[in-house]
């Protein structure tokens, strides 16, 4: 349009911090269900070997999904919600918002870092979320591994009673479970996801092969599905 200019300045860091954590968020609100019920279905075994019954209670996403609201009622599909959104609010907002700064940092402040750069800070932020959104993590998982028991009561009444129980029963120590293999898997992940877009990206622009409107578009289009295919297998 005639008189209107996109400017070419790039986003602040604060941005970037704060908008990452956000798509992540309205992204978790939509793959909230799906990813409740990989959690039933992953820990299904150990259920049943506890209670000594071979009968396997879900069977596949839909049918876990299925399952849940007829017998649970469906609010129990986006039990732990409010950690979920935490989580992504801390983790996303590390592991994507920080992702340019810190491959300023490892190249000094220059914008032409190599592959060996990019691929240091995929692996620096996606420890770094980790390590800081754990505790949110093993809170979320817990409210959705909980079942409601017969006589209608659960062990966690709320997500700060969550943080707070676990602490007095397994020590502070006890929101930070997984932390390691967690942080070996989402440094090699945040290395293959955002260091491939950003190397496309830098293509795109590169060999001008979008232009204009169009380019703005497809490149950040292209970033908003990554984070929402890596958010639902969370």
């Amino acid at each position: 349009m005639v008189g209107i200019k996109r400017t070419d300045l790039p986003p602040t860091a604060a941005i970037k911090f704060f908008g990452a954590g956000t798509a992540a968020c309205f992204a978790d609100l939509v793959t909230f269900p799906l990813d409740t019920a990989k959690v039933r279905l992953q820990i299904q075994g150990e259920s049943t070997a506890a209670s000594g019954s071979a009968v396997v209670k879900y069977r596949g996403v839909f049918g876990t999904i299925a399952t849940m609201v007829r017998t649970e009622g469906a609010r129990s599909l986006y039990n732990g919600l409010v950690a979920g959104l935490q989580r992504q609010m801390s983790f996303a907002s590390v592991r994507i918002g920080l992702y340019d700064s810190m491959k300023q940092f490892y190249n000094r402040g220059s914008e032409n870092a190599n592959i060996v750069t990019r691929l240091m800070a995929g692996c620096t932020t996606g420890a770094m979320a980790v390590a800081f959104a754990q505790p949110t993590d093993v809170v979320k998982v817990r409210f959705q591994a909980q079942v409601c028991q017969s006589d209608g009561l659960k062990r966690y009444n709320g997500t700060m009673d969550a943080y707070r129980t676990i602490a007095r029963d397994e020590g502070v120590r006890g929101l930070w479970k997984g932390c390691m293999p967690n942080i070996t898997r989402n440094a090699i992940v945040n290395c293959a996801e955002l260091v491939t877009y950003d190397i496309i990206k830098e293509l795109i622009l590169k060999y001008d092969l979008m232009t204009g409107y169009m380019s703005f578009f497809y490149v950040n289009t292209f970033k908003y599905v990554i984070k929402r295919v890596h958010s639902s297998n969370q």
